[in-house]
């Protein structure tokens, strides 16, 4: 059996051991993309591009083939990070909501363990961060270029482009961290999170046009009307803002809805603001790409299907390029760590906040329990105690970071917290109790973007079973063997009578072992 070392050691300097006997505890860097989608990296087959540095953590590793989110949106995903709980438990059900920064994470755990804990990039949680001895985080959402950033609370805006800059600022904190701690490094992009802005290195990737996915002209039937009521078209996207278009090459008034309309305020103000952030140089260097794709929207003017399939090409190109500088910077952290002597003893992770859809049901964004966002990447790589090339079945959940975290360095695991530690599956072994559902729950509704309705289902490793609730009272079974792209509501079929019922009766214990309210 590989061993982990679980003893608190007295004293670490978090570089490699030279030492025989029991490792140090493992130094943590865990690296979360916003929006990355398994169909976007070479590790997991895509098509679309090649992630040479991502997929390096992989085969060093171990690549999870059905690793899955609890809420399919940004800030409750961040904090089921934190805490190990659903959102009904930690109190961020949706965007709208503050983190209450008082409650107990898994940082704060290994601060107490003796950690030093650093947080770069992304943080989205409308509070400031606790738990950390150092951090560094966008305001909001965060830019593309030339970003605004709060240091331990004192905020500059800084040049450049904001994947390189999220980058340095990471490296930067680990050579001026307290070396006699192991540490823990938060590093998280804003990439490829929407309006999918590139950078110079990566505009004239992707010359070719790339082929839709086979279920982009969805039509929504044989579903309840969630699908088809839902804002999240690529069809509804904006010419502004997504599009990267100017007033003058539409007309002046932007079409899209963008899954909020003219009540989530004026996208051609919005893309004005992210253009005028770039300077001169910026600028010059995304005219010389842009005004070739402005020229040929107001030459060939297209209209219907073949508008939709020209928004189709800007976008997938747009947010593959995003990733494109996501793997470059992946492959310097890499690069760090191998000459830094840190990589035998570092435990680093790759994942997304949540999976994101790439023109599959004609959609972009997340949210949906469907398999497309409820999907997100997973890997592992700790060359002193993984062993390499490993791939696992296993369901796992972003609940399971914090007690896996814990777990591996010793740290105490909280009773409340409702994941499991990964620690025997990295290890090379899946316990035989281990899981074999799983229960979602999304709550955005109405007062979020794209008019997805309040849901929760079970999914297991054949079946899923989503209710949709709130305005509405719907339901949907899809098998998952026979009809893997969800086209096909069974929910009604008698065939199918037995398996609503197990299912029915496995969510509701689900819920109740997890202490669901009702909403």
């Amino acid at each position: 059996m590989i061993l982990f070392a679980l003893a608190l050691v007295s004293s670490c300097s978090g570089d490699k051991s030279t030492q025989s006997g029991p490792l140090p505890r493992p130094n943590i860097i865990y690296i979360m993309a916003d929006d990355h989608a398994n169909a976007a990296i070479s590790a997991y087959g895509s098509k679309l591009i090649q992630t040479p540095n991502i997929d390096r953590i992989a085969k060093e590793g171990v690549l999870f083939q059905n690793s899955f989110v609890t809420n399919s949106i940004c800030a409750p995903s961040r904090a089921v990070l934190l805490t190990g709980k659903y959102s009904h438990l930690n109190g961020l059900r949706d965007n709208s909501d503050k983190f209450d920064g008082s409650q107990v994470t898994f940082p704060k755990l290994l601060q107490q363990a003796g950690y030093y804990n650093s947080l770069v990039g992304k943080w989205h949680l409308k509070t400031a961060p606790t738990g950390f001895d150092y951090w560094n985080i966008l305001t909001g959402q965060g830019e593309y270029y030339n970003p605004r950033m709060v240091e331990n609370g004192d905020t500059s805006v800084h040049t450049g482009y904001t994947t390189d800059i999220i980058t340095d600022i990471a490296l930067k904190s680990l050579d001026n961290r307290d070396k006699t701690r192991p540490f823990c490094l938060l590093y998280h992009h804003k990439a490829p999170h929407r309006n999918w802005m590139p950078d110079a290195k990566h505009m004239d990737m992707f010359e070719d046009d790339l082929p839709p996915p086979k279920t982009f002209w969805d039509d929504y039937s044989n579903r309840s009307p969630a699908a088809k009521e839902a804002d999240m078209r690529v069809a509804n996207m904006y010419l502004s803002q997504d599009m990267k278009l100017m007033p003058e090459d539409f007309g002046g008034v932007d079409p899209g809805t963008g899954g909020g309309g003219t009540r989530k305020g004026n996208p051609i103000k919005w893309w004005e603001g992210s253009y005028l952030r770039m300077n001169q140089e910026q600028k010059a260097a995304w005219d010389a790409h842009y005004d070739k794709m402005r020229q040929e929207f107001r030459e060939k003017n297209p209209q219907g299907k073949e508008r939709v399939e020209w928004m189709y090409q800007r976008y997938i190109k747009d947010y593959l390029r995003c990733i494109a500088s996501v793997d470059d910077n992946i492959g310097r952290m890499l690069e760090y760590l191998d000459k830094n002597g840190l990589t035998e003893n570092t435990l680093i992770v790759y994942t997304s906040g949540q999976g994101f859809y790439l023109g599959e049901h004609g959609w972009y964004d997340k949210r949906f329990m469907y398999e497309e966002s409820l999907r997100m990447p997973l890997m592992m790589r700790y060359p002193a105690a993984i062993k390499a090339g490993q791939t696992t079945d296993a369901m796992t959940l972003n609940l399971d970071f914090a007690p896996t975290f814990l777990d591996i360095v010793g740290a105490n695991v909280q009773e409340n917290m409702q994941g499991r530690s990964l620690r025997p599956i990295l290890e090379g072994h899946t316990p035989d109790d281990w899981r074999t559902s799983m229960y979602y729950q999304y709550y955005e509704y109405p007062h979020g973007w794209h008019d997805v309705k309040r849901h929760y289902g079970v999914r297991t490793e054949r079946y899923k079973l989503i209710h949709f609730y709130n305005d509405i009272d719907a339901w949907e079974l899809f098998d998952l063997q026979k009809d893997p792209k969800e086209l096909k509501n069974l929910y009604d079929d008698p065939a199918y009578q037995d398996v609503v019922t197990d299912l029915k009766k496995q969510l509701n214990g689900l819920r109740k072992d997890l202490q669901v309210p009702e909403d």
